[in-house]
């Protein structure tokens, strides 16, 4: 799709774009680009790279609409929601990381050592986490039960070792995981689903000011919403983000640490259910390579 097919699709949902332009063409899902209308006006475009992508906008405008109204923090408005475009107003920070789409290279887009982040980030979780279930309910969104997590988890390793393959040593880790009734939580919260300092928009200053990328938000265990930080920020980073979140207000169990550690480990299933549901071959290469059989 070229820059000129782009402002014609734009320009026939009202939004008039310049040729200035940039694009990520790391998402599996949306074409990502960077754009500037007649008035100054930064956008972000999302563009749908297949047909079948109708219900997931829908759903994801749902979860904006529902989290808006509870966080002090930024969330996409979604000026435009088609199944051919979606665009809104670049948020007023960058993520606190990003990646260079070919060579995964880093790049901190703030300080990766400051004070402000861990505090700013737990209180937009204490928010997020304290949506009320009614609320999501109103909005037609996932809701798991304490009870339905580990089935959940256990069905993704089946499908992911039958499809893809598994290494013995991370089958018995996830199945140990499984096994160990201390870990689970006994309550569920509104979650992100996916979040990491990529999702997680920042000032210079580490000042948490936006969230994006909220497709995947349901009612389920929250340490999937600390797993992203582990990974980023290592244990230490994650016991002081669970620190903050206690102080100001957000509830634990006392295993919450340990969880997310697991959380964290888990990744290679996640991302091998998630190449299982897309066929894409090239994610279920790298699957199985993390998934220790590629």
């Amino acid at each position: 799709m070229t820059i000129k097919d782009i402002q014609i699709l734009a320009e026939e949902h009202g939004l008039l774009l310049t040729d200035e332009m940039s694009f990520n063409e790391m998402g599996i899902d949306f074409k990502v680009g960077f754009a500037k209308d007649h008035d100054g006006q930064q956008w972000l475009l999302r563009i749908p790279r297949r047909n079948d992508l109708g219900d997931q906008i829908e759903k994801e405008k749902r979860i904006l609409s529902l989290v808006k109204r509870h966080l002090s923090v930024q969330v996409p408005d979604w000026k435009i929601a088609t199944s051919k475009l979606v665009a809104y107003p670049l948020l007023k920070d960058k993520p606190a990381l990003s990646f260079h789409e070919k060579t995964y290279e880093v790049t901190w887009n703030m300080d990766e050592h400051s004070p402000n982040y861990a505090p700013s980030l737990a209180k937009a979780l204490v928010e997020l986490h304290g949506i009320p279930e009614d609320d999501v309910l109103e909005k037609e969104l996932k809701i798991m039960k304490p009870a339905d997590l580990r089935p959940e988890i256990a069905k993704r390793l089946q499908l992911v070792k039958s499809e893809l393959g598994i290494s013995e040593e991370l089958e018995n880790r996830y199945q140990k995981w499984l096994d160990n009734d201390v870990l689970w939580p006994d309550f569920t919260v509104f979650i992100h689903g996916d979040l990491y300092a990529g999702h997680v928009m920042a000032n210079p200053e580490g000042v948490v000011s936006g969230i994006i990328d909220w497709s995947t938000g349901h009612v389920s265990d929250l340490s999937q919403d600390f797993s992203g930080h582990m990974t980023v920020f290592g244990e230490k980073g994650l016991k002081e983000l669970i620190s903050e979140y206690e102080k100001q207000g957000g509830r634990v169990w006392n295993r919450l640490y340990e969880q997310a550690v697991e959380r964290a480990a888990a990744a290679p299933l996640a991302y091998g259910f998630f190449a299982v549901e897309t066929q894409d071959e090239n994610h279920i290469t790298a699957a199985k390579t993390q998934l220790g059989v590629g």
